[in-house]
């Protein structure tokens, strides 16, 4: 397939300030990651400029390997023991009200990672008592029982990405499936935690596919949604099948708003964790009172 040009609209500038080097070395201090750098987001300069960064947990080796994904796949080192503490610092020396968390899979693992991640949640909460935790997983498999590990562990916003159409995903995703990821969601919304997902547009989907899995995902209890354009992180992954226009993502977020999600975020350069501080100043989400 011949590469199509960028258009005028998902060209970016790097930005840079004191605040991108305070947050550089604060995770490099720490021999900490982030989806930043490993999935290569093109909205990294404006993130770590505005002194915010997503971290990732359980190492940079992924044992999955998805064809839209730049990170790193194949054999992961041991977890590091001390990095929910690190993370809790970090998160600190940030200021941050609002962290976001995300992970490689770790399917290498009897339980996948769900300790890990309930460890790094109460660390995050006993440094930062005041802060909101949004955690981005994986499927754990779709096991109750090590979900449950997590949402023990409390939360306040728990997400786990669609990433894609349902006749698309078994194409780009590796091991993960539609229904799978469906009833984590399901299973989130259930267990009473504000619940969100994500996916990425230009991978071949019609728009009344996008509108199908928005059904979906909103009858499995999801409240918070964010479409984003797919770019092609490395010549290794997807091309761009095409690119979305501006208007096509507003149509996306009025459908969505009509099929009673509290807050959609439906742009060009939408991540699941971009500005993700911004759906807790829609009205509707603080009057749940998920956070009291």
């Amino acid at each position: 397939m011949d590469k199509i040009e960028k258009p005028e609209w998902l060209k970016i500038k790097l930005q840079t300030n004191g605040n991108y080097t305070a947050v550089k070395k604060i995770v490099e201090l720490n021999k900490l990651h982030t989806i930043c750098s490993s999935g290569k987001c093109p909205n990294i300069g404006d993130c770590w400029s505005r002194g915010t960064a997503t971290f990732m947990i359980g190492g940079d080796i992924c044992t999955r390997s998805c064809k839209f994904c730049a990170t790193a796949s194949g054999k992961p080192l041991p977890l590091d023991r001390e990095e929910p503490a690190k993370v809790a610092h970090s998160v600190k020396l940030m200021q941050l009200k609002h962290c976001v968390i995300t992970s490689v899979d770790r399917d290498d693992l009897e339980d996948k990672g769900a300790n890990h991640w309930a460890l790094t949640i109460k660390e995050i909460r006993k440094e930062n008592p005041n802060i909101i935790i949004e955690v981005l997983t994986p499927d754990f498999d779709g096991k109750k029982e090590l979900l449950n590990i997590v949402f023990a562990a409390q939360p306040d916003i728990f997400s786990h990405n669609m990433e894609t159409v349902k006749r698309l995903s078994n194409q780009i995703r590796s091991r993960a499936k539609y229904e799978i990821s469906l009833d984590v969601l399901r299973q989130a919304s259930q267990s009473g935690i504000l619940t969100k997902t994500g996916i990425m547009v230009g991978l071949g989907e019609k728009p009344d596919e996008v509108i199908e899995l928005m059904y979906d995902t909103r009858k499995a209890g999801v409240s918070l949604f964010t479409i984003g354009q797919y770019l092609q992180p490395t010549k290794f992954n997807l091309p761009v099948a095409q690119w979305v226009t501006p208007e096509q993502f507003n149509n996306y977020k009025e459908k969505g708003l009509e099929l009673g999600f509290i807050n959609i975020e439906s742009a060009p350069l939408v991540r699941s964790s971009y500005m993700a501080e911004n759906a807790l100043k829609n009205e509707k989400i603080c009057s749940l009172n998920y956070f009291l």
